[in-house]
């Protein structure tokens, strides 16, 4: 079967690189028994290309089952991938079959495989490399012949860094790698996609589809979808059922369209309009909520923004041996770093106003001394750099310690040592 043929059959749109990529992935595979891992965004449609899979294989006549690790509870995994036997857990009244038992001679779709709990990883080794199972609370092996298609929105590699999924069983499952592009990266692919999908919705709620004005393609193609064929599906969906007229412009499509760039600047937020007393109360009441919290979302993204750009200020200027930018010469930038109850270490940056108490002046030459230091060197030491930074701060605070070490995130007994380890070395020198 031919690329267009196998995209008219499964419905999947697109003719971009990375989509033709995929596909042609898809065709080699699929006549095989390797196992295969599906990588791609939320929303991407990585069950279509494991339906896909499955169609086209020898196992098209028996059953392919799909599970959601992620949406299945962690001490109720097991029995249903491997089955149960009565009375082996609280609730269990009778026999359970398990997926792999269901699926003998088929194909077991694993989406979200990067939420399976570590316990349920080990027995999915096991059958994935030998066929053997048995069913929770049995010690009677069976075998199975079912193929494996796995999916997940995450990276599987720093999973196994961090210890949150087994490296034996990410090498077993990731023979082969199918990677599903975003939309973001396949932007010719957009306007397709969603003609078609205004094409079915039309025909399925009795409509025309209205057409797209130039305004309108523009914006579509500009979107950078986070959510993907799943978002696009919903907006096509919506012009549909919510927009009637001939045609759609860019200003009928902003509402719809979650983190556009209004007219009027700032975030394009979901509007918050009246129920017109059409719906009943608590469905209005529940609609409203909604739209506040998607206001309340996307206004703290652009905060965490400005935030992630002010502190890239500051790394580039610090990588470049210079100075970070203060743009009020009252205020500095001071790191903090904490421990919580559980021992884990937070740091935090606080703009903190200087305060000039008077205070004794045992440093001053020290200062003086690391000032013509620093002019001479373009690029200082660390050790010559964290000294520079104390006195610099103790100028800066008039040899006030507290305020000094609270500027430095550090203690006073840390700022009393190193300040000894200074004179210390100033005396050897």
């Amino acid at each position: 079967m031919d690329r267009q043929a196998m995209q008219e059959r499964f419905g999947i749109v697109g003719q971009s690189a990375g989509m033709r990529q995929a596909l042609d992935r898809v065709r080699q595979v699929a006549g095989t028994e390797i196992t295969v891992l599906v990588q791609g965004e939320s929303g991407v449609g990585k069950e279509l290309f494991a339906q896909a899979i499955h169609q086209l294989s020898g196992r098209r006549h028996k059953s392919l089952l799909i599970m959601n690790c992620g949406a299945i509870p962690e001490g109720l995994i097991e029995s249903e991938l491997f089955g149960a036997e009565k009375g082996a857990y609280t609730g269990a009244v009778e026999r359970r079959t398990g997926y792999f038992e269901e699926a003998d001679g088929g194909t077991i779709f694993l989406d979200e495989i990067g939420e399976m709990p570590l316990t349920a990883q080990v027995r999915l080794l096991r059958v994935l490399e030998t066929g053997e199972f048995s069913r929770v609370g049995s010690t009677n092996v069976m075998k199975s012949d079912v193929r494996v298609i796995a999916a997940t929105n995450k990276d599987l590699g720093r999973e196994v860094e961090a210890g949150r999924f087994r490296e034996d069983l990410y090498y077993r499952l990731s023979t082969v790698i199918l990677h599903v592009p975003p939309l973001r990266d396949r932007r010719d692919d957009v306007l397709p996609i969603f003609e078609h999908f205004q094409h079915r919705f039309a025909q399925r709620y009795n409509s025309s589809a209205p057409a797209l004005d130039s305004s309108a393609r523009e914006l579509l193609v500009r979107y950078r979808w986070p959510g993907n064929i799943r978002e696009l599906r919903n907006v096509a969906e919506q012009t549909i059922v919510l927009l009637k007229g001939t045609s759609i412009n860019a200003d009928d499509l902003r509402p719809y369209l979650r983190g556009v760039l209004s007219p009027g600047g700032g975030l394009g937020l979901v509007p918050v309009g009246s129920s017109g007393g059409t719906s009943a109360d608590d469905e209005a009441t529940g609609a409203r909520e909604r739209e506040l919290i998607y206001r309340a979302l996307l206004e703290l993204r652009g905060e965490v923004k400005d935030l992630k750009d002010q502190i890239g200020i500051l790394v580039s200027a610090a990588s470049r041996g210079g100075s970070p930018p203060v743009q009020d010469p009252g205020r500095l930038l001071v790191m903090h770093e904490n421990r919580d109850e559980s021992g884990r270490r937070e740091s935090f940056i606080e703009d903190a106003p200087y305060e000039y108490d008077a205070g004794p002046e045992e440093y001053a030459s020290l200062i003086e001394d690391d000032e013509e230091t620093a002019a001479s060197n373009d690029l200082p030491t660390l050790e010559d750099a964290e000294r520079t930074l104390i006195l610099s701060a103790l100028k800066r605070f008039e040899n006030n310690r507290r305020q000094t070490a609270e500027a430095l995130g550090i203690s006073e007994r840390t700022l009393y040592r190193k300040l000894k380890d200074i004179e210390a070395s100033e005396s050897v020198d």
